[in-house]
């Protein structure tokens, strides 16, 4: 019996320890009077991932910077490239260009470059009026712009007029149809308003048209879980792990959502994902092989009175002391104080 799911492909691409591009277009921050919705800095870059080398060098020059040993332009050009979210320090040192008439000169073109990502740097901070400015600046440049258009949607955002802001969005999709960045606008503008279902709606009619864009399958997903719509958020896993066999985090998102469905048959593919995860991670996730125990543990509580030669039943037992063994091994190592607690708590699930 083969406990890890057949690889359907083979892709490349590793899992990304960034943000998820999609779930920072719809985050909410709160200020003391409004409710903003941010935009994101990091709308490409798809599956890449900032190694441990660049985000050194990016905290390096940052400190650097903060301490006025010069690099300014160096780091808020790093900051764009690598798609990470500084954004009060890049509303900090980008303001200190902008406000100076030297420096600003200096850029070239690239005032119009650092004016879009101090305006969405400014939003981020409810910095308005800082925002309002870097948009009234590029608008002078370039009229009509379809760019600049949606940072003034993303404005009206941020300042609370999501009416205003949806037919904005609807204006420019108009013009262009295909805009991903706007679809996931009016995405993340029905998250902001409460209205789950309506964003459902619209993911669903993006992906008709984007159907290999992960993030949007990813935030579909939690979108279903949040509404406990647990098939409709499997589904959207499977369509991950067929793209994109060999990422962890989707094999042991399918396979809490398979055991949260319950069911023997629904247990027993879980297991069977969380051993792929185990088997894509190197035996480094402790979540997964958690759980192994526990399904190995409802497996044979829902197995009793069953067929004695049932392989997934025999093996649930074994499997238990293999998964417990490791989990032991890696708290003893990383938090011995809590081995006695886990240990208990696994000892009862085998029971």
């Amino acid at each position: 019996m083969s406990l890890v799911p057949p690889v359907l492909g083979i892709n490349p691409d590793r899992y990304s320890h960034k943000p998820n591009p999609y779930h920072v277009l719809s985050v909410v921050v709160q200020s003391n009077r409004s409710t903003m919705l941010v935009s994101s800095s990091k709308i490409t870059r798809a599956r890449e991932m900032v190694t441990k080398t660049e985000e050194t060098q990016l905290n390096q020059l940052e400190i650097q910077v903060d301490n006025g040993g010069g690099g300014t332009w160096e780091y808020l050009c790093l900051v764009r490239n690598l798609k990470v979210r500084r954004s009060e320090k890049v509303l900090k040192h980008g303001s200190s260009i902008l406000n100076d008439q030297k420096k600003r000169s200096a850029l070239g073109p690239d005032e119009w470059t650092l004016n879009e990502q101090v305006a969405i740097a400014a939003m981020d901070c409810q910095c308005l009026g800082v925002a309002q400015s870097c948009i009234k600046a590029l608008q002078k440049k370039f009229p009509g712009s379809k760019r600049v258009g949606r940072l003034e949607a993303l404005l009206l955002e941020a300042k609370g007029l999501w009416g205003e802001a949806e037919e904005a969005y609807a204006s420019l999709l108009e013009d262009n149809p295909l805009d991903q960045a706007i679809h996931k606008r009016r995405v993340a503008i029905s998250k902001a308003l409460g209205k789950p279902s309506i964003a459902i709606e619209l993911l669903n009619k993006y992906l008709e048209l984007f159907m290999a864009d992960h993030d949007a399958w990813r935030e579909l997903a939690e979108l279903y879980l949040s509404l406990q719509m647990y098939k409709q958020a499997a589904f959207c896993y499977e369509e991950l792990i067929l793209s994109q066999p060999t990422v962890p985090l989707y094999h042991l998102a399918y396979a809490e959502v398979l055991y949260t469905i319950g069911g023997v048959e629904n247990i027993i593919s879980a297991r069977k994902y969380y051993a792929a995860t185990v088997d894509l991670t190197g035996g480094k996730n402790t979540r997964a092989l958690l759980g192994i125990c526990l399904c190995a543990s409802a497996i044979a509580q829902l197995s009793k009175g069953r067929n004695k030669e049932d392989k997934d039943a025999t093996a649930a037992p074994e499997l238990h002391s293999l998964a417990a063994a490791a989990v032991e091994k890696e708290y003893k190592q990383k938090a011995p104080d809590k081995l006695q607690l886990i240990s208990s708590a696994l000892r009862i699930l085998k029971t």
